[in-house]
């Protein structure tokens, strides 16, 4: 039988593989495990889902196994977003909470997260006990297990709804009557995923206009790879928003804990530029201060920027079961990631799309420009930034092989910059003389190598990204 291992964001595999249900219930029996031994079972998990396939039968099994094990279980009444989910653990002060979710991975996945009652990610040091305990399940064969119905009769399991409490948050962070006022017209993406219907919702009732696309349970995710909020995959919202004629489009992953933007002109704003706008958004026209928390793979833009305000600069791994604890240890006013997730202070140490999709058109509102505007607005305070990501799946069993071509390479220049500096933990980053850098490292949700680069130089980019692959053995 197959380990089961907790990657960057959880456990993640292909449905009726590895995705099985009885590998959830080992992991919702690890999970069990791992409350008893902690001495937090009574205090109870939220289980919640997404749209996927199956996803809500899943998510039964967890409860069962969970509610077999002693641990109360409140089950969200429907599909949810993840930062829904998670902000639920702190009104009922819960040890924390599993969520039924591939995120942005390809339809023929599912996934399971592991939330604590902090409700950021759970911490490394916790995710390796409950691998441990999950594989002391797998070898005893046997989980613990209620039946659903009984569980509901007897109370350890309660159906809940979850979405009164985060709107309650969100008042409190963000005014969105300015941005309801403003007569905008929107674009948004929610990609087939549970993040549909949230922006209509919260800023229905004036002058402000959303047209929304995408917005049915489609567990394939129609005319997309996979519902990850990047530009080949939001073909359908820029040709909106330029038919359209929209101010600006919004889009979130499949558990909208990422977010995808992009201007009137229907061009994308990568995910480094929106870390650079959130930043600018928080610092500039929301006077906060505060520190931020990037990972290796997000944007030094953060670093001139905070230099700017005067505020502190923290580095993390890929993942936010680095970025969450970094940001609680140094109140971070913000962290963020790469692939389009954010969190700020205030809330939780969890990637909120909705929040940061928000954040992005008060930005616009208070300003009074486009998102084109606001994006040179913050090159005029830091330079010009280019950035790109070139994925490339590979076998499992070439791994080995494709890192040791890695680990032999030293260069010296990259794409005619000097390499200033080498990062090598489980990942390769190379910082240039323009302050940009090169990172090859391998996901830890899928068999994929990726490859990324950050220049001041445009020019430079395809440049980097090809001898990157290059180091790696493979051809552009």
């Amino acid at each position: 039988m197959n380990s089961i291992k907790f990657g960057t964001d959880g456990w993640r595999a292909r449905i009726a593989d590895d995705y099985t249900f009885e590998n959830v219930r080992y992991c919702a029996q690890g999970t069990a495990a791992h409350l008893v031994a902690e001495g937090l079972a009574e205090k109870g998990m939220i289980v919640g889902y997404d749209t996927r396939f199956l996803s809500e039968e899943f998510a039964r099994a967890v409860a069962e196994v969970l509610a077999g094990n002693g641990v109360r279980v409140y089950l969200a009444n429907k599909p949810q977003p993840t930062p829904v989910l998670s902000y639920a653990i702190l009104p009922r002060k819960t040890a924390g909470g599993v969520w039924i979710t591939a995120s942005h991975n390809p339809p023929q996945d599912n996934g399971y997260k592991l939330r604590s009652s902090y409700a950021g990610a759970a911490a490394p040091e916790t995710l390796a006990d409950v691998e441990a305990k999950i594989a002391q399940a797998q070898e005893k064969g046997r989980v613990e297990r209620l039946d659903y119905d009984r569980g509901i009769k007897q109370g350890l399991i309660q159906e809940v709804d979850v979405e009164e409490a985060y709107i309650e948050q969100l008042a409190k962070l963000i005014d969105v009557q300015p941005i309801r006022d403003a007569g905008l017209r929107l674009a948004v993406d929610p990609m087939w995923g549970v993040g549909q219907g949230w922006f209509p919702r919260l800023l229905d009732g004036g002058k402000t206009t959303l047209n929304e696309i995408h917005n049915e349970r489609q567990p394939l995710f129609p005319g997309m790879r996979r519902p990850e909020p990047i530009d080949e995959n939001l073909q359908g919202l820029l040709t909106v928003i330029r038919e359209w004629g929209a101010d600006a489009g919004v889009a979130l992953d499949g558990d909208a804990d990422r977010v995808g933007f992009a201007s009137e002109q229907g061009i994308f704003v990568n995910q480094l530029q929106v870390y650079a706008l959130l930043s600018y958004y928080l610092l500039e026209v929301r006077g906060f201060r505060g520190p931020l928390v990037r990972t290796i793979s997000t944007t030094v833009m953060a670093d001139k920027l905070a230099k700017h305000y005067g505020v502190e600069v923290y580095q993390t791994n890929v993942g936010f079961k680095f970025v969450a604890p970094e940001m609680m240890r140094v109140d971070a006013l913000m962290g963020g990631e790469e692939s389009g997730g954010f969190a700020f202070r205030g809330h939780i140490p969890e990637r909120d799309g909705i929040l940061a999709g928000l954040y992005l058109l008060d930005l616009m509102v208070r300003r009074g420009k486009s998102p084109s505007e606001l994006l040179q607005e913050v090159f005029d305070l830091v330079g010009p930034h280019y950035y790109d990501r070139i994925d490339r799946r590979m076998l499992p069993q070439d791994k080995p092989a494709v890192e040791a071509r890695i680990q032999k390479a030293e260069p010296e220049q990259l794409a005619g910059l000097k390499v200033t500096e080498v990062l090598k933990d489980g990942y390769y980053r190379y910082s240039l003389e323009d302050g940009g850098w090169l990172l090859i490292r391998f996901s830890g949700t899928e068999p994929v190598i990726r490859v990324y680069c950050e220049t001041t130089d445009e020019g430079r980019v395809e440049e980097l990204l090809h001898e990157g692959l290059g180091m790696a053995g493979l051809s552009i």
